[in-house]
């Protein structure tokens, strides 16, 4: 008792420790989560925002290039500009090449635009950063000046393509029209025309231009004949194909002389169709309301919300350490001051899976241990007390008679009292032989025999009621004197169930590496129930304890020692009423036998 209170400081200071480091552990995930939270906020904030000024500048590029590829001039671009301000939120100003203001954001109000404008806006000049998909040659595919159809010719190849898709549907297969940006109806489809269907030229085919067609190629073949022999390449001329473009049919001189001056002519044929270049000046509109960090109001809720989160997570892990620590140690103290008031049934449940947890089982073992050593003291004196009590009564209440003058010593009442000496010895011998066993000190001497022989040798003492039975290669290593015993004590216990006309049987055979021995009868049998306890000490079926039942109590515990030291088992099955069967399993070798003092 006294070194309870020098350990509980230690206890508690344990108990600390742990809380501490776990507090500690949480405030440092916590730490490094919200720091890695604000800068994923702060980074993807960052990033979207890049995102969204590329993808506005693009769209707003693209919005005043389409104005500039299908207007001569720039007179009419102030509400395309607007309605561009509006969808993307940026401020929008274009002015000539000596920076005078074309249209924009050039209110009285406004801030100055930056000193370097965002793009140029030229239709025959495309930046392709602000737009990849561009042609080589970098013309705006809208930009089709003289190339533009009419709408009578627009109407008549329009007429002929739905002719054409209409018989491509009704043979089963898929088609649609689609219009160049001059204005040229074509078909699209992956699957080849039926011949009967096939009214058109199609992909890179070159069509039969129309009469607006073939004054914008005239034109454009002047140029470029021109340009051609200014670099000493005999000139030929560029065809239009169904999807609009412009190629040559057969190339004689270099193609890349022909497309650097297929460019050129394009650019000389389309300027007077097109707006002239114009500087794009694009930015953030004023008074654009911006966290200093860059952290829009979402990402502070979401910080903020995820500093009450781990608040939340640190006080309930801190809790749920506690609790963890305390409810195992608080069931341990309870049980323990219960088994020290005399409760042998005291039990910790604990339910946690950590070391207070493996102490808690340790204990419950303990207890169910001592409970169970503490059973079988209590069985056992009150076994050996009324064994010995007949025994003694009888040698004690003869001799008394006999020192009374009451009995004479005659050689029958001798005979009696030497009988009761034996079963005294008897008892003394088998609790010996259990003490032995269990201190490990059962001495065995194995030698080879022959177990057929020594099944013979048991039911020779019981000529008229036993039956050998053998199969096979019977020999062993064993010790024959213990083994002798084991099956005899079997025997005893069959021939004492079993009535005068009951059958006994001895039973052996090889099971591979291992012997089997098994003794049956036909008498009253084990009820279910006690099949679990037949091997114990001092129990008997026959709760009464009539010694016209015989038996101490001690044969089957006796047997399953001596069987176990062999390195062997001992089994036992029965149907009450019909009878018993106790099978003995040995190793054929000298391996099982291994067990000495």
């Amino acid at each position: 008792m006294a070194g309870t209170p020098a350990t509980e400081p230690r206890w508690r200071g344990g108990l600390r420790v742990r809380l501490l480091a776990g507090t500690v552990l949480v405030a440092i995930c916590s730490i490094g989560a919200t720091a890695w939270l604000s800068v994923q906020s702060a980074t993807g904030t960052i990033k979207a925002e890049q995102g969204q000024n590329r993808a506005a500048v693009a769209r707003i590029y693209d919005g005043v290039l389409a104005y500039a590829a299908t207007h001569p001039s720039w007179a009419d671009v102030a509400p395309v500009l607007a309605d561009l301000s509006r969808r993307t939120g940026m401020r929008i100003g274009l002015t000539a090449g000596n920076r005078v203001p074309i249209a924009g954001a050039f209110g009285p109000d406004d801030p100055p635009l930056p000193a370097t404008p965002t793009a140029v806006a030229d239709p025959l000049a495309v930046d392709v950063t602000l737009s990849p998909a561009v042609p080589d040659d970098r013309i705006d595919p809208r930009a089709v000046g003289p190339f533009r159809l009419r709408a009578g010719e627009h109407d008549a190849l329009r007429r002929t393509a739905d002719a054409e898709v209409a018989c491509m549907r009704a043979a089963g297969q898929q088609a649609a029209v689609a219009e160049t940006p001059g204005g040229r109806p074509y078909v699209r489809s992956n699957a080849a025309p039926a011949p009967h269907c096939d009214r058109m030229p199609r992909g890179d085919a070159v069509v039969t231009p129309t009469r607006t067609e073939a004054t914008a190629l005239g034109i454009l073949n002047d140029y470029l004949a021109d340009c051609l022999k200014g670099h000493s390449v005999r000139p030929y001329q560029a065809v239009l194909t169904a999807t609009g473009r412009l190629t040559f049919i057969v190339a004689t001189e270099s193609r890349q002389t022909f497309f650097e001056c297929l460019g050129s002519s394009r650019r000389a044929v389309l300027e007077p169709y097109v707006a002239p270049a114009a500087l794009l000046f694009i930015s953030a509109p004023a008074g654009d309301a911006r966290s200093p960090a860059g952290l829009p109001a979402a990402g502070t809720t979401r910080i903020v919300g995820a500093a009450l989160a781990v608040l939340v997570l640190t006080v309930g892990v801190s809790v749920l350490l506690a609790g963890r620590v305390l409810l195992p140690l608080r069931a341990l103290t309870a049980a323990t001051q219960r088994m020290r008031g005399g409760d042998r049934t005291a039990r910790a449940e604990v339910r946690a899976k950590w070391e207070i947890a493996e102490l808690a089982a340790a204990f419950n073992e303990m207890s169910e241990h001592l409970a169970r050593t503490e059973q079988q003291r209590k069985d056992l004196v009150s076994d050996v007390s009324h064994e010995l009590r007949t025994p003694l009564g009888n040698i004690r209440g003869w001799l008394i008679a006999a020192q009374d003058g009451v009995a004479d010593l005659d050689p029958e009442l001798l005979a009696s009292l030497l009988e009761e000496t034996l079963v005294l010895q008897h008892l003394v011998d088998d609790l010996q032989e259990l003490a032995s066993a269990d201190a490990g000190r059962l001495s065995l001497h194995p030698e080879p025999m022959d177990a057929g022989e020594l099944l013979a040798q048991v039911a020779a003492a019981h000529p008229a009621r036993l039956t050998v039975e053998t199969s096979g290669d019977l020999q062993l290593d064993a010790d024959p004197v213990r083994l002798r015993q084991a099956v005899g004590n079997l025997v005893v216990n069959a021939v004492r169930h079993t009535p005068p006309d009951g059958r006994i049987t001895l039973h052996g055979h090889r099971d591979g590496d291992a012997i089997v021995l098994a003794v049956r009868d036909t008498g009253s049998g084990i009820a279910p129930e006690d099949l679990p306890y037949v091997f114990e000490r001092f129990w008997r079926a026959d709760k009464s304890r009539s010694r016209v039942t015989g038996g101490r109590g001690l044969g089957l515990a006796i047997v399953r020692q001596l069987v176990e030291a062999h390195g062997g088992t001992v089994t036992v099955d029965s149907e009450l009423g019909a009878g018993t069967t106790f099978t003995v399993r040995l190793p054929a070798t000298r391996e099982g036998t291994a067990r000495r003092p």
